[in-house]
């Protein structure tokens, strides 16, 4: 398949954007307890209105997404948040926040099912599917810790609007991403799923009776749940609890964002040496290990004036380490499944993954925030525990069933 370092590039560049504009989440999440006024519940709607789109819209459009084109969706999408960007900057209220993650959700559920379908499409084997989609997830972690440093550059505490600014700059990254993306050449053939809309849509219907991606899509759903709770709430996290100013808040998540990517990239070069179970296995642990060891030393922290980074004692850096640990579980997660799956099947099952990764980001968020509120910000990453520990066992239930899966096939 010609050109494929080409289209590569282009989905690296169009999840990278993505990722600033999805994950910033967590940062508008504090500034509209801090501008708009919002309590915490209320803020957390925020995860709900991000999505609850992006599991809509893969629902009605994954099945048949072949038929209307990767590329055209990937555009539209990127057009589409571009809107958005404008409009949170003139808008500048908590609706306009809603809006803008409402469009940004949508959005991306064409990005994530076009990037992982076409994954499919220029990878040769499962270790090199495995390796291509950590890879891009690590991209996209890169893209998110950069968010953690773009509005911090644009807020100035004392003008409660400043930080609107930083969506000019998003506006404008989204308008190079579509137009490298409209002049790259995208010629390719692919399998569509059935024979008609109707039967497009059926064959995601007919997954659901496969217990392999009855598993898998529970263990993604998990996962989710786990990230999207931790990532959400850490900058809340470490300006309640470590009495960090709100911009180095804001910078300090950047860790577990930068975490994320590197465990991704690393985890991408180790699946080429170790099973992914051994990988899975050994982070997951390693993952429970820093929840029970070092989180209860950073709530203990002592920490006094604050004027830089510099100031922030050691163990206030240790905690997002857990990213190191958490990261590799769903690439390697989505990329088993989908290897495990014939071509024709990629779009539909992309649709599942978005759908439950979505549904797990809103309520990991919201369980958390309601956590935060009733049994306080010191003490609500502890539960985390516990899906961690269900995931522990999934996964090696999904590894008899991919085996099985393999065989059949």
């Amino acid at each position: 398949m010609a050109n494929n370092k080409v289209v590569k590039l282009s989905l690296y560049i169009n999840y990278f954007v993505f990722a600033i504009l999805l994950n910033s989440v967590g940062i508008v999440i504090l500034k509209s307890q801090n501008v708009y006024g919002v309590d915490e519940l209320q803020a957390s709607t925020l995860e709900l209105f991000k999505d609850m789109p992006i599991a809509l819209v893969s629902f009605l459009i994954a099945s048949f997404l072949p038929r209307i084109g990767y590329k055209r969706a990937m555009l539209a999408a990127l057009g589409l948040v571009t809107f958005a960007c404008i409009y949170m900057y003139y808008g500048n209220s908590f609706n306009s926040a809603k809006v803008l993650f409402a469009c940004v959700g949508a959005s991306f559920a064409l990005i994530k099912v076009s990037v992982y379908s076409v994954i499919g499409l220029v990878t040769a084997n499962e270790k090199e599917h495995n390796s291509l989609m950590s890879s891009i997830e690590g991209v996209f972690m890169f893209g998110i810790a950069l968010a953690y440093f773009l509005f911090p550059a644009f807020n100035n505490e004392d003008i409660p609007g400043s930080w609107l600014r930083v969506y000019w700059l998003l506006a404008a990254l989204s308008i190079l991403s579509f137009l490298f993306l409209y002049y790259a050449k995208f010629d390719r053939d692919y399998e569509i799923p059935g024979a008609n809309l109707k039967e497009d849509l059926m064959e995601m219907f007919k997954l659901f009776v496969k217990v392999l991606v009855l598993v898998f899509v529970f263990s993604a759903f998990l996962f989710v749940m786990i990230e999207q709770g931790i990532m959400t709430w850490l900058p809340t996290f470490n300006d309640r609890v470590l009495n960090l100013p709100e911009n180095i808040s804001i910078m300090m998540a950047s860790i577990l964002a930068i975490a994320l990517g590197i465990g991704r990239l690393a985890a991408g070069q180790l699946v080429k040496k170790y099973s992914w179970i051994t990988v899975l296995s050994a982070c997951i642990i390693a993952a429970m290990a820093m929840f029970i060891f070092v989180l209860p030393k950073t709530v203990e922290a002592s920490v006094g004036a604050i004027n830089s980074i510099s100031d922030i004692p050691l163990i206030a850096y240790a905690f997002p380490l857990v990213g190191l640990f958490i990261a590799p579980i769903y690439p390697l997660l989505n990329s088993v499944v989908l290897s495990a799956l014939p071509q024709k099947l990629h779009s539909s099952m992309t649709g599942l993954i978005v759908i439950f990764s979505a549904l797990g980001g809103s309520l990991g968020s919201r369980i958390i925030g309601y956590l935060f509120k009733t049994v306080g910000a010191s003490s609500a990453f502890y539960y985390i525990l516990i899906p961690l520990g269900i995931l522990l066992a999934c996964i090696y239930i999904l590894k008899k069933l991919t085996i099985k899966a393999h065989v059949a096939t």
